[in-house]
């Protein structure tokens, strides 16, 4: 286990599977107590919290549909009461959903959904938590390749992911006087669950074409760029958009 985040408490929401599970064993091997976030998945994140308690480190659960307003609130309350005072040092909000629909079939309830979690509600998590940032602290949101690259087949989601790199920019310099850093990851294309046509030999070799490096990315290749973001070496980063993605259509 590094020491590199040792004192430090971070919110990773969405954190019961996929990259967010990643990303909280990442920063919890790295010394930092980690807050488990889940919506729906409650032996998931259990099992998060035991493999981080297992390996020496610390955490805590909460849970909370970030697809309301009041699912926010909830959260905040949670976390809250889990820093019992203290303050958040890192926070990132991973929580997201997905679904690839050519646009002429996008309905307004697809739309507003997409939005409501991928938009609205890492905007209201990083406001409601601002009284418990630390002033130094991180705040990481996840981007996507696609918000600066044509990928038609899933124009709703490929928006809100353009918000989210708007989002970065302005509170990196709302929050730089406060010494706190806003950054966002942009993967290319990760195997997780959500992207299940990887899986597939098929899928794998379409986008290995479209990459300068050959193979698939996986979930411990966003939670490392995480990390370097969450932690000191990145003192002097703010306002980025961070591709992750093996050079996905250079």
């Amino acid at each position: 286990m590094s020491n590199t985040l040792t004192g430090k408490t971070a919110l990773v929401t969405g954190s019961s599977r996929g990259l967010g599970k990643a990303m909280a064993l990442r920063l919890a091997k790295d010394g930092a107590r980690v807050i488990v976030h889940y919506a729906s998945s409650d032996a998931a994140a259990k099992e998060v919290v035991a493999t981080i308690e297992a390996a020496g480190g610390h955490a805590g659960l909460v849970q909370a549909d970030l697809s309301s307003p009041e699912g926010v609130a909830s959260l905040t309350k949670a976390v809250e009461a889990q820093l019992n005072g203290a303050k958040l040092d890192i926070l990132v909000n991973n929580a997201g959903i997905a679904q690839f629909l050519p646009f002429e079939e996008t309905d307004v309830d697809l739309l507003d959904r997409l939005y409501a979690v991928n938009v609205r509600a890492p905007f209201l998590v990083t406001q409601s938590l601002l009284g418990a940032l630390a002033d130094d602290a991180s705040i990481i949101f996840l981007s996507s390749e696609v918000a600066k690259n044509s990928f038609i087949d899933a124009i709703a989601y490929d928006i809100t992911k353009g918000a989210i790199d708007t989002l970065v920019l302005q509170l990196a310099k709302l929050l730089g006087e406060r010494g706190i850093r806003v950054n966002a990851i942009a993967p290319g294309a990760t195997q997780t669950d959500m992207a299940e046509f990887l899986g597939s030999e098929e899928g794998a070799q379409m986008v290995m074409a479209i990459q300068a490096l050959k193979r698939v990315g996986q979930p411990e290749d966003i939670a490392d760029a995480t990390a370097f973001l969450a932690g000191p070496d990145s003192r002097w980063v703010t306002g980025q958009t961070l591709a992750v993605s093996g050079g996905w259509q250079l």
